[in-house]
């Protein structure tokens, strides 16, 4: 299992330049700092903002249908993100879902997905435990962004206890 090297156990993230916005920048750096405190709160790794983008082990973004990265987005309802294997740290969103921080019925939580986005950038792969962040799929209108157990045991296996 891919994972990040000792010597990047304090990570950086940005904002993608060319992303759609879909949510106001005050939101999502709430959103991000809170998804990425999850794992930070159980492992050895810590997560801040890059003061200079370019540099960022970690990009974050939105976009729309076919964004060059081999992995188009499918329009409303079936991809919600991507995330790619640790040390490529690129992590999409996809512009076309109805984002929300309190999501109706028929809304998909950003800090949910981050979470989940967040476990695949640090190399976990889905579960087969329904409670886990790390399960393949999340409904509309759900909130699950607390860790369950079988994740803290996933990133303990890759990482360490801490």
């Amino acid at each position: 299992m891919p994972k990040w090297p000792p010597s990047k156990y304090h990570l950086t993230y940005t904002f993608g330049s060319d992303s759609v916005q879909v949510v106001d920048m005050d939101t999502l750096r709430s959103v991000c700092s809170d998804a990425f405190k999850k794992w930070s709160d159980v492992s050895q790794l810590t997560f801040q903002e890059a003061s200079d983008g370019a540099s960022a082990n970690i990009v974050i973004a939105f976009y729309s249908g076919d964004h060059q990265d081999g992995y188009p987005f499918d329009g409303p309802g079936r991809t919600l993100a991507h995330a790619f294997s640790p040390e490529d740290g690129r992590l999409h969103f996809d512009a076309e879902e109805k984002w929300s921080t309190n999501p109706a019925m028929d809304q998909f939580d950003l800090e949910s997905v981050a979470v989940h986005e967040i476990g695949h950038l640090l190399g976990l792969d889905h579960s087969s435990d329904s409670n886990a962040v790390m399960y393949s799929g999340i409904p509309s209108g759900t909130k699950k962004r607390d860790l369950a157990q079988d994740d803290i045991d996933g990133i303990h296996a890759l990482y360490g206890n801490y």
